[in-house]
Formats: structure tokens, C-alpha cells, sequence
């Protein structure tokens, strides 16, 4: 693995693919922290525990990666929304977020100094990320649901998403525009709290791909035009559809080829170091949760 041109990584793990065996869990467990530990073991179900716990490792694989910092010396910490962050100091500003959904878990980060972005009107680079699956199982006609769900697009939004030929582009319109919402929220930390019609986008590409990222997605909040923000949008596979929000980062970057790249867990923890001790006792009482019915 390596970082992109600019700084960034984009990583998709593909959680519905994994059953970790037990010395995968052994060692997995090993190489998050003490509190991180005792969270993951609240999580009812198989699939949310798995889910963060590929996240953390994604978290500590990225800033290895991005920063050259010793595998076990990393430590996250948790700003006041709740937004993991870095706490090591360094010459290295990074930033990075994850988000899961559907089979996949995903990684956007970015790092400062290197080969990486600049600062743009003397303010850091900052990145969130979202991921949907392009579905709907809710039991009632979509129509319904569009309805149920209408305080939470903007009349721009809603004129996009019933434009669209049929149910099946209108729900991709759907999921785009809520993917992209999620990204912007995440990255300024607020969660889905706000009054999200006025988060606004204005959508330009019709389709998405798996083999490129569209970037030409625009932003209003409360009517004003967004300066320093950028959008990539693109495709996992053909069911999850992914959006990034970046805020500073300069508009010469060329975020095109940032297609996201499939890891999988020997990948992950390439160059490990433990943290903590191997703990049988709490692997037993996870292999004991239940795994939700996943397609």
C-alpha cells in the first residue's frame, strides 16, 4: 500500500466477505486500544462489531502508512463531537475519516507535509466519507417513503431525484444525494442533527462509476455557495455508492483517480505491533454474538 498523489488514501473493506477466524480475533483485538476494546464488546450483533473493529484497523494502518509512526506508539483520541483524531504529536497533520454500510467498511485520509495537500487560506485539509447501499426494503411504495423522508432534501434535491426515468434511478438520486449529505456532516462533526434541506447539493454527473470519481457536485448551506469544498463521488461495486467531502484542499489537486481500493485483512495489518496482550476470554464472548441476516 502506498499513499496517492496529494496525500490520500481510499480504502474499502468488504465486511460480508470476512468471517474472521479465531486468530484473526486474537490478533485483531491485540492492536486496538484499551477503550476501543471495551466499546466494540457493547455491540449486540456480529456485523456492527466486526464493522468497527475493521475501522480502528484501517485507522491505525493509515496513520502508519501516512506518518511513519511506530505501529503500537499511535494513539486516537475523540474530539468533542466524537470524531476519532490523531493525538500523537508530529510534523505530519493528518486527517481521516470511516464510515460503513451495507458489505462494505471505508477509509478516507489524507496527510499534510510530504507530497501532500497544502494549507488553503492558512486552514488544514479536512476529510469525511459516507457509503450507501443503493437499496430500498422498507415494505412501502417508494413514493411513500420519498414522502415520509421529505424534510430532509432541499426543493433543488427533490426536483433531481424525481427527474430520474424510473424508481431504480430515482433511488440512486436518492442514496447519492443522501451519501453526499452524510460525507459534509461528518467531516464538520455535526451528525444528522441539522436542518438537512439546507444542506443542498447540486448533482452535475448523471452516473457513477467504479473506474473513475466525479468531483463537480456542488454545495450550498443556506442558500450561500460553499467555498474551499470538493466532492468525489464514485462507485464500490454497483450497489454501494461512496462520496467524500474535502474541505481545503486546493483546487489544482486532482482528485480523479481516487477510486476506492479493496484491502483485505492480511493487507490491514501488515506490520503489525500489539498493543495489548491477546485476550481469549473476550474473543470467546464475541464468537458468541449473532450475525444479522446479511445479502
Amino acid at each position: 500500500m502506498s499513499l496517492r498523489p496529494g496525500g490520500h488514501v481510499r480504502w474499502a473493506f468488504d465486511l460480508a466477505g470476512w468471517r474472521p477466524t479465531v486468530a484473526d480475533l486474537l490478533l485483531a483485538t491485540s492492536c486496538i486500544q484499551p477503550e476501543e476494546k471495551q466499546r466494540l464488546a457493547k455491540f449486540v450483533f456480529r456485523d456492527d462489531f466486526n464493522a468497527s473493529l475493521i475501522g480502528r484497523l484501517m485507522m491505525r494502518q493509515f496513520v502508519h502508512l501516512a506518518t511513519g509512526l511506530h505501529y503500537d506508539r499511535i494513539e486516537f483520541g475523540r474530539d468533542l463531537k466524537g470524531k476519532p483524531f490523531l493525538k500523537n504529536d508530529g510534523i505530519y497533520a493528518v486527517d481521516f475519516n470511516v464510515s460503513h454500510q451495507g458489505r462494505y467498511a471505508v477509509l478516507a485520509g489524507l496527510v499534510q507535509g510530504g507530497d501532500g495537500p497544502t494549507v488553503v487560506d492558512g486552514k488544514q485539509p479536512r476529510i469525511g466519507v459516507d457509503v450507501m447501499k443503493i437499496e430500498y426494503g422498507g415494505g412501502k411504495p417508494l413514493g411513500e417513503f420519498f414522502r415520509l423522508m421529505n424534510r430532509n432534501f432541499s426543493d433543488e434535491e427533490w426536483r433531481y431525484i424525481r427527474s430520474q426515468q424510473d424508481e431504480n434511478d430515482q433511488l440512486e438520486a436518492f442514496m447519492r444525494n443522501w451519501c453526499l449529505k452524510e460525507s459534509y456532516v461528518k467531516n464538520v462533526g455535526i451528525g444528522i442533527t441539522v436542518d438537512l434541506r439546507k444542506i443542498s447539493f447540486s448533482i452535475r454527473s448523471q452516473r457513477l462509476d467504479t473506474k473513475s470519481v466525479v468531483c463537480d457536485s456542488t454545495l450550498k448551506l443556506n442558500d450561500d455557495p460553499l467555498r474551499n469544498w470538493r466532492f468525489e463521488e464514485s462507485l464500490i461495486d454497483k450497489d454501494h455508492c461512496v462520496a467524500v467531502a474535502l474541505e481545503n484542499v486546493p483546487a489544482d489537486n486532482d482528485l480523479s483517480s481516487n477510486c476506492f481500493q479493496i484491502i483485505d485483512f492480511t493487507t490491514l495489518v501488515e506490520g503489525h505491533k500489539p498493543l495489548l496482550a491477546i485476550d481469549e476470554i473476550y474473543c470467546d464472548g464475541i464468537i458468541g454474538k449473532e450475525y444479522k441476516n446479511v445479502k
